[in-house]
């Protein structure tokens, strides 16, 4: 009986265990983060529709808008984000050494990269993306795999040149390969006629056609030749850092599936009954404790920032330059892949 008893206060201690809230302690990149006032942000030198500079030298892009996120989240401020050009070499000594807070470079998330390099990929995905190939127009090539002898354009340190590698080989085709350490050295050698194809993922190849004198003169082979998943990562071993980046991110899926914009926000806050839009506006369950933040924390991300959706078609979608379609990149519920975990 003295056995039983004690083994319903054990079950019922640890059942209260379970109800007990948890609360967020600061990780060590949060402290630096709030006592230098900015977040660190390593982005690509240039790749339009992730981050690139406009006119007027502001940041632009879908990961720079992640790392806006952040900033939103934990400074209270959108635009207090310091931003570090890194190129494919560059990007993961830099995240590893401390010198960015985030790595929010359109790079692909690999089993390799998040288990042996001291950083781990955030497990969001902010572009599903695949490689591709692209040509001269008058070259009259219909495929990839009529490349065969053809001088290939690819970026030094990425995925891009394994995978042109196995897929070239699987196929049969020999090619010389032209290699570079950014994608600016690329684009100007392949649209100076140095190389017969340019390989990278295919919102990459987009971004580089704007940059040519005549975009009609290339096109993009229908191949696509690997899976690429890109997303941010932080360093290794901070937890705290590693999910408020994480839902800082998933904040503006939720939003763009709850109807939310950075144009409505204010009005819904006021008006809404709806528990999840309470909950995102700051007015309902505070889910900010969780991580160490504020009540407001992804009010701010959708006011300053916007949903996933005004990201994309501000940055990637049919009235950019990219003029690329949501595709795979819309939200779940309109046939896409995205779906974010509830934030609850």
């Amino acid at each position: 009986m003295e056995h039983s008893r004690n083994a319903a206060s054990m079950l019922v201690l640890a059942l209260g265990l379970v109800t007990i809230p948890a609360t967020a302690s600061a990780g060590k990149t949060l402290d630096g983060v709030k006592q230098r006032g900015q977040v660190v942000c390593g982005v690509n030198t240039s790749a339009p529709g992730f981050s690139s500079t406009d006119s007027q030298g502001r940041w632009r892009g879908m990961d720079v808008d992640l790392c806006r996120a952040v900033a939103a989240a934990v400074l209270h401020d959108a635009n207090k984000v310091r931003y570090v050009p890194l190129n494919s070499q560059q990007r993961f000594a830099a995240l590893q050494s401390g010198e960015v807070d985030i790595l929010s470079r359109n790079t692909t998330w690999s089993l390799t990269r998040d288990a042996s390099l001291g950083i781990v990929f955030t497990g969001t995905i902010n572009y599903f993306d695949g490689q591709g190939f692209m040509v001269p127009k008058k070259l009259n090539i219909s495929s990839a795999k009529k490349l065969n002898g053809a001088t290939v354009c690819v970026q030094s340190g990425t995925t891009s040149e394994k995978n042109v590698t196995e897929f070239f080989a699987a196929n049969n085709v020999k090619y010389k390969s032209v290699v570079f350490d950014t994608a600016e050295a690329i684009q100007a050698a392949f649209f100076a006629g140095r190389c017969q194809a340019y390989t990278t993922d295919m919102s990459d190849l987009a971004g580089a056609r704007t940059h040519a004198s005549n975009p009609a003169d290339y096109v993009v082979l229908p191949e696509v030749i690997s899976k690429e998943p890109l997303g941010p990562a932080v360093r290794r071993g901070d937890d705290e850092w590693f999910q408020i980046v994480r839902w800082a991110f998933y904040a503006t899926v939720e939003a763009e599936e709850l109807g939310l914009t950075s144009a409505n926000a204010d009005k819904q806050r006021a008006e809404s009954k709806d528990p999840a839009v309470q909950r995102m506006l700051g007015t309902g369950e505070d889910t900010g404790k969780l991580l160490g933040l504020d009540k407001d924390w992804t009010y701010r991300i959708v006011k300053q920032v916007g949903n996933y959706g005004e990201s994309f078609e501000a940055n990637m979608g049919p009235k950019t330059p990219m003029g690329l379609p949501r595709g795979v990149n819309n939200l779940w519920s309109k046939g896409g892949l995205l779906y974010a975990p509830p934030l609850r």
